[in-house]
Order: C-alpha cells, then structure tokens, then sequence
C-alpha cells in the first residue's frame, strides 16, 4: 500500500513538472531573429501584432550571414527573417525548419545615398576617396552592392576605397554620421528616416528576395505561424511596401527560389 503510495505521488510530482514546464515554454517570448535591414520595419509591425495576438516577442538583430551561422550551431530562434532566400534555402536543405514554412516577406531596394549632397546615379562614375557597404559575404545588401559595382564595371577601382559595414545598418550610420560621404544602403533606411537618395536600377544586381522560415526545434510553433501569416497579409504587405520595399508579385518570386 505504502509502495503504491509513493508511486502515485512521484507521477503526481512529475505531472505537475511536466505542466510547470510546458506553461513555462507557452510564456516564452517569440524569439525572432531579424535582417538588420528590416528590424526598424518589424518593430514597428509589432505593434500592431502584439495589439492583435498579445504575443510577446523578443527581436535579435544582426547580419543575415551570422544569425544563419547561429542557427545552424543550434541558437534558440522560433523565426527568421532573412535579407535573402539563398540562407533559408540552405536550412530548408538540412532540415531545420518547418517543412514549407520558407516564404519571401519583403522585396529589398538598393539606394545610394549621401549626407553632403544630393546624388545622382551617375555619381558612381567619380570613385571617392571612401565608399561604403555591408560586407559582401555576410549581409545581402552587401552583396547587391557589389553586384551593382560590377555591373557597371567599376568592381575593381572601387575595392581599395570599400568601408565595409558588419551589416546595412551599421553601413547605414556610417553614411548619416558623415563618417563616410558616400555609400550603398537599403532604399527603406531612407524612407524611414525622410532622407533623399536615388533608387539603383533592380537589373544592375540580383533580386533581394527576402525570405522568413520558421525554426523547426522552436517550442513557439503556433506563435510562429501566427506571425508568418500577419507578415505575409494583404494588409501588412501594403505597409510593407510603404516602407521603402518593392512590390512584388508572389507568382514570380516563389518560395524554391
């Protein structure tokens, strides 16, 4: 009797463990890892998410090269929020997300722009003394920037003049602290800070298709989802736009790309 006692208060201690734990995870914040370039966009989203769902969230921020690299060695994210679709397709391939979870959220622009005078597309043709750039291996937007140097054949002369940026963000406050004069960033840092640059031509690089994914070993699957499906809505796509992203028609730029 004493035996049968004692066993059925162990398996009440671990029921009560188990359901500690889980409430435990179901108060965990969304962890959203975040593209440099859109974190000031999704703050602003989350707002309205969190008025809509009351999911608290929590926003790590960095260079789509390195946070892909933190996922891969297992950091703790439930979504990602790429500057390309070439990282989220790489952990589609080793299985780490949640099957047809990759989705492009956003469509990036490329902008030139400087804090001492107003530029023109032509001004790339006068090489600087210092020109600035996310780093190509790591950040998208870096990428797209040397594409656009080496359509137009200037890849070379530029290369000793390069001030390369962590990520577009710190790219970014290298140009507005004058820093640097002159450089490549994304086209919704000016929207968003009411600056004036020129849009570079979408066919001198490579489509910034933006892409999330969610984190297969997340324990916020459902929370996840519901942030795919707010970012992905018709409504919040417009606003998405609005920011200083393209608009893009989702039949041509599909997830397998």
């Amino acid at each position: 009797m004493k035996q049968f006692l004692k066993l059925n208060i162990v398996l009440l201690l671990l029921a009560l463990g188990w359901s500690n734990s889980v409430l435990s995870s179901s108060e965990k914040p969304l962890r959203i890892a975040v593209a440099s370039n859109f974190t000031p966009v999704l703050k602003k989203l989350l707002v309205e998410f969190h008025q809509q769902t009351h999911i608290e969230t929590q926003i790590i921020s960095g260079a789509t090269g390195a946070l892909f690299l933190q996922i891969i060695h297992g950091a703790p994210f439930d979504i990602f929020l790429a500057a390309d679709s070439i990282r989220p397709k790489k952990l589609d391939l080793e299985n780490l997300i949640l099957a047809n979870s990759r989705q492009t959220y956003a469509l990036g622009q490329l902008a030139l722009l400087s804090m001492n005078s107003k530029v023109q597309l032509s001004d790339l043709k006068n090489i600087p003394e210092r020109f600035a750039i996310a780093n190509p291996d790591t950040a998208p937007y870096g990428k797209a920037a040397k594409q656009t140097l080496e359509h137009l054949h200037l890849w070379s002369l530029y290369k000793p003049k390069l001030i390369q940026g962590i990520n577009v963000n710190q790219t970014f406050a290298q140009i507005r602290s004058q820093a640097v004069n002159i450089g490549l960033v994304a086209n919704s840092q000016l929207v968003l800070n009411s600056l004036v640059g020129v849009m570079i031509p979408a066919s001198f690089h490579q489509p910034i298709a933006q892409q999330l994914v969610i984190i297969k070993n997340s324990n916020n699957i459902k929370k996840a989802k519901r942030l795919s499906e707010f970012l992905l809505s018709a409504a919040v796509q417009q606003k998405i736009i609005s920011f200083g992203y393209a608009n893009f028609n989702k039949t041509e730029i599909k997830a397998g790309s």
